[in-house]
């Protein structure tokens, strides 16, 4: 049989474990000591009067930034603001706005030149076929002395110039009122409905869009108008390219009259002359 541990072995066992128990509580209560120092160590203030200048600065400018921004918040939406909350913008809108207007009706023999002036024509056809047709002079003129010929070829330079400008004249009327008809009166008209549109408010952008449209469409009629007083400058241009050639020409025969007129009273005056005595009754 196996003996039982002593007392005395027994007492220097619980000695021990005691102890070991006693040392632990210390090293524990050390620990917590520590991090209670670390702890308090930290809630000591330190004052850095450089740092907190510039963080004053930063809140100072933050703050006034802040401001700004509402403050062009604020004149942004006055300025969205439509005139129409204080007035209606009908009283602007015009109610007899000149249109692209057709010569209507029924034209049995000028139809498709009227045709042209609606909707032009390229080639020129219309005014060709509506035309009295010119002789091809080529062969005729080899004929002529060059003084003759010089006249002559003037006068048909005149008509070649008419021809010219009346057929570019009626293509730029009928495209100036096609496209007018097809593109301007309804860009026109939604301009309008956009500009007198009744809520009071729409964005900044919003309002440029339109004042930008309003300026396309004052260029584009602007620009239809120089074309319009153009054919009409051509036109005046030939007319008094055509008076001027007859002046020139009235001009012409009256100095080979002065110029010539002795000359050629003397010559008829003996050739009738001559004639009256060598003439016998048949």
């Amino acid at each position: 049989m196996m003996s039982r541990p002593s007392l005395s072995n027994h007492s220097r066992w619980n000695a021990h474990s005691s102890a070991r128990r006693s040392l632990g509580v210390a090293l524990v209560a050390l620990a917590f000591i520590s991090l209670t120092a670390d702890h308090l160590s930290a809630q000591f203030v330190v004052y850095d009067a450089a740092t907190t200048a510039r963080n004053a600065v930063t809140a100072t400018l933050k703050e006034y930034l802040y401001q700004t921004q509402v403050q062009q918040h604020t004149k942004i939406r006055e300025m969205a603001r439509r005139l129409s909350a204080l007035t209606s913008l009908r009283k602007y809108s015009l109610t007899d706005v000149p249109r692209w207007r057709t010569h209507g009706g029924d034209f049995f023999y000028a139809q498709p030149y009227n045709d042209a002036l609606i909707f032009g024509d390229p080639t020129g056809t219309a005014f060709v076929d509506l035309s009295l047709a010119l002789v091809n002079p080529s062969g005729l003129l080899n004929r002529l002395d060059a003084v003759a010929r010089r006249a002559v070829e003037a006068r048909l330079a005149t008509v070649n110039l008419a021809d010219a400008t009346a057929i570019a004249g009626t293509h730029d009327t009928g495209q100036l009122r096609f496209f007018g008809r097809k593109s301007e009166l309804p860009a026109i008209d939604a301009l309008e409905r956009d500009v007198i549109e009744p809520s009071t408010e729409q964005s900044t952008t919003a309002v440029l869009d339109k004042i930008s449209g309003a300026s396309i469409i004052g260029a584009k009629q602007r620009q239809a108008r120089v074309q319009l007083l153009t054919g009409m400058l051509e036109q005046l241009l030939i007319d008094s390219k055509r008076t001027r050639d007859t002046d020139a020409a009235a001009l012409d025969m009256q100095l080979v009259t002065w110029r010539d007129g002795r000359a050629a009273a003397e010559a008829f005056r003996a050739g009738t002359g001559d004639a009256l005595r060598t003439w016998r009754q048949p």
